[in-house]
Parts: structure tokens; sequence; C-alpha cells
């Protein structure tokens, strides 16, 4: 009886040994892979056997800082893309082809054609310059049109990413329900679970509840439901013709709901805060726009300086055209900007009118409207650097915030990278000492069996 009861701890013993063994092999082999956690077998006495729990290495707190700072930092990236590409609009400064530079250069010229108003040589260089300023402004301008078209596009993209990712989470949660009801091993069913929410918090911000029988469910960060026994429905119409509409006429439909609910632009009752879709809504309902908007502003007062010289084109990007009547090259005259309603005798050398106009353009109390964030009253060259400082000031903000922001991410990865992942020294030190036992269970069971045959032997 003795030797039956040594003998069936022996065996049981081994088989332990090759469980544990199994689980190191594992490690071993994903090791590489950033999306496993190490898996830990425990030995569990039940009814007088031994067997192998598995569970993994884990921690809910760093998984939820990971989650967070992932989010966080997905925003500013997604502002600071849009920075950089409206940065473009104004270029290096030394190159002289921003709006700011461009309303420099058409003061420069203006103050030369009035010192030589008989000179057609001046004139054909303002009109040249005039080109160039509604050029710059209308360039501009439709860079920022792109880029908001761009972020409703990604903003799309994201929505059709974020549905796919719930409908592959809800199957990977439904794994974890089953073999969590059986006792099963479900630790590689809780890593893929796990990829899917890291892999969804690069979209939105989102906060994780797990619950009875180990299943999850998903809110945003704003409270939302995203998740709840099953995937709930992201939607989103992008704006397929023409510009993106302002913010303050953006119908429903541009925005993003989430099972009914409205979850971006200003009037979102439960708004995102973080993650890619609410830069991409930043981006595109927020930062374009009030450059767009300053961009405008700054064309409008061109137009109200200079009324002979350029004139309002609402097709135009920034609203902005050359007036053609002074163009010679369309049938228009010089004159009309020299004369300016005035000069009856049409004297050559008449320059009232066009230091008349350069007052116009270096006049100091130009009101604009304070909710630009650049003033309530400016020069035209004032208002355009400060808007071009608005721009870069603004990037250079995004990209302090996504420094930080990536700092963040590194240091709680690395923490949980540390709880989590595999290391191999640890674990060839446990496959050594597993190798050690297990051949001592074969030894022990090597010899009950010499012994049980010498009893045998006995008997007969």
């Amino acid at each position: 009886m003795a030797l039956s009861v040594a003998y069936n701890t022996a065996r049981s013993s081994l088989q332990a040994s090759q469980s544990q063994m199994g689980v190191v092999s594992r490690n071993t082999s994903s090791a590489t892979d950033p999306s496993y956690s190490r898996k830990i077998a425990s030995l569990v006495t039940q009814n007088g056997s031994v067997r192998v729990s598995v569970a993994r290495a884990s921690s809910a707190a760093l998984y939820a800082k990971m989650l967070e700072t992932t989010s966080d930092a997905s925003l500013r990236k997604s502002v600071l893309d849009g920075l950089e590409r409206i940065n473009q609009t104004i270029g290096d400064t030394y190159l002289n082809q921003s709006p700011a530079a461009r309303v420099g250069a058409l003061t420069s010229a203006l103050q030369s054609y009035a010192k030589s108003p008989d000179n057609p040589v001046t004139a054909r260089a303002f009109v040249a310059s005039a080109y160039e300023m509604a050029t710059s402004l209308n360039q501009a301008s439709a860079k920022v049109q792109m880029v908001r078209q761009d972020a409703d596009r990604e903003m799309s993209d994201s929505v059709k990413l974020i549905n796919d990712i719930l409908v592959k989470f809800e199957a990977a949660n439904n794994d974890v329900l089953r073999g969590t009801a059986v006792g099963a091993d479900v630790s590689d069913s809780l890593d893929t679970r796990d990829a899917l929410v890291a892999q969804l918090s690069e979209e939105l911000g989102i906060t994780v509840v797990t619950r009875a029988g180990n299943d999850m469910a998903i809110y945003t960060d704003g409270g939302v439901p995203l998740f709840e026994r099953k995937a709930r429905t992201v939607t989103f119409d992008r704006v397929t013709v023409g510009p993106v509409p302002p913010a303050d006429r953006m119908i429903d439909a541009n925005q993003v709901f989430i099972d009914g609910v409205r979850v971006t632009g200003h009037e979102a009752s439960m708004p995102l805060n973080s993650g890619k879709l609410a830069g991409l809504s930043e981006l595109r309902d927020g930062v374009a726009i009030a450059y767009e908007d300053q961009l405008h502003a700054l064309a409008g007062g061109l137009i109200k300086a200079l009324g002979s010289v350029f004139v309002e084109d609402p097709l135009a990007p920034a609203r902005i055209a050359v007036n053609p009547a002074i163009d010679p090259n369309v049938g228009g005259s010089y004159d009309i900007i020299r004369d300016g309603g005035g000069n009856p005798d049409g004297d050559a050398a008449y320059s009232e009118n066009l230091y008349r106009l350069i007052g116009e353009l270096e006049r100091k109390d130009r009101a604009f409207n304070s909710k630009l964030g650049l003033g309530a009253t400016a020069s035209l060259q004032e208002f355009a650097s400060a808007s071009a400082s608005w721009v870069q000031a603004s990037r250079q903000k995004a990209s302090d915030q996504l420094d930080y922001e990536i700092t963040l991410l590194g240091q709680a990865s690395d923490l949980l990278s540390n709880a989590t992942d595999v290391n191999m020294d640890d674990e060839t030190a446990m496959m050594l000492q597993l190798e050690k036992s297990y051949a001592a269970s074969a030894k022990l069971i090597s010899v009950i069996n010499e012994m049980l045959k010498t009893l045998l032997n006995m008997v007969g």
C-alpha cells in the first residue's frame, strides 16, 4: 500500500513537472511577442493529487496607465501632424512666401509705386505683388481645407477600425468567458483580448472594467459604453463632396456617434477626451478652422484697405482675388490704382491716392474679431505676423505636449513590461529546476518499479 501511494505521488509529480516545463517552453518561444504576458504555472493540490494551474503575469494599474498614456499620445500626435502641414503655409521665413511676408512685400511695392506713379514698371511690380498676395492667401486656405478634408477622411477610417476591433474583441471576450466557465487555461485568450484593447486605446480614450467570470466591459473616457456583453455601433459619415463645412455649420452626420450618443464636436453630450479620433476632431473643427478664419480675416482686411486692388471672390479658397480692372493684361488699367476716383486732370505724377492706400495698409487701429485670438485691433502686417506666430506657437506647444506624453508612455510601457514580460534568465533557471525535479520523480518511479518487481518475485 505504501509503495502504491509513493508511486502515485511520484507519477503526479512527474506529470506536474511536464506541465510546468510546457509552460516554460511557451514563455520561451513567445518571449519576443509584444502582446504576450508571462505565464505562471502553479501547483495545486486537489483530492490528494497535484495539478498545475496556469495564470499570467499582470498589473491592472500599470495596464490602465498604459492605455491612458497611449490615448493621450495619440491625440497629441494627430493634432501635431496637422499643425506641421498647416505650418507649411508659413514655410521658411527667409523665403518670404508666407502671407505675412507677402503683406510686407505688397506694402513695399506700393511705396515704390507711390514714389514713381508715372512709371509703368513700378505699377506692374505692384500688381504682380498683389497677385502674389492673393495667391499666397488662397494657397494657404486651400492647404488648410486639405488638412481638414484629410482629417475628416481619417476620422472615417478610424471609426471603421474601431468597429472592426470591437467585433474581434467580442469574439475574444466570448472565448475567455467560455474557457473560464469550464476551468480551462484562458491565459492566451486574455493576451489576445488585451492586445485588442491596447489597439483600441490608440483610436479613442477608453476605460475597462473586469467583471465576474473574466468578463470585460469597455467605456469611452467620456463614459459612453463601447462594449457591454456585445459591441456597440460607432457611426460617422464623412464629407465626400466639396470642402468640410465650418464647425458652426457641421451637420450631425459629420460627427461621431456611439450607439446614438454624439461624442465629437462642440455640442457632444459625452465627448471623447483623448485618442486619435478626438485629436482629428480637434484638428478638423478647432485648430484648422481657427487658422482658416484668420486667413479669411486677413483677406477681408486687404479688400477693405485696397478696395480698388482686391475684390471678394467667394469661389477662391480665401475669398480674395485681384481686381481685373487694374490689370492691363486682361483689359484693365494701372490708372485705376493711381487715381482711385480722383485726379480729374489725369496727372501722370498723381500720387495722393497711392499714399492713401499705404496709410490704409499701415493702419494700426484696423478692427478684427477678437475671437480670432490675435487682438481686437492691429495693422494688416501686425495681424498677419501674429497669425504666423500663432501657428508656430501652437505647433511648438503640440510638440512639447507630445514629447511629454511619449515620455509618460515609455515609462508606463517599461513598468508594465517589467511586470509581465518574459525574462529568459528566469525561464532558463526554472527549466533547469524542473528538469531536476522531473529526473528525481522519474528515478523514484524506477526505484519503486524495481521494488515491486522484487516483491512480486518473492511472492511467486
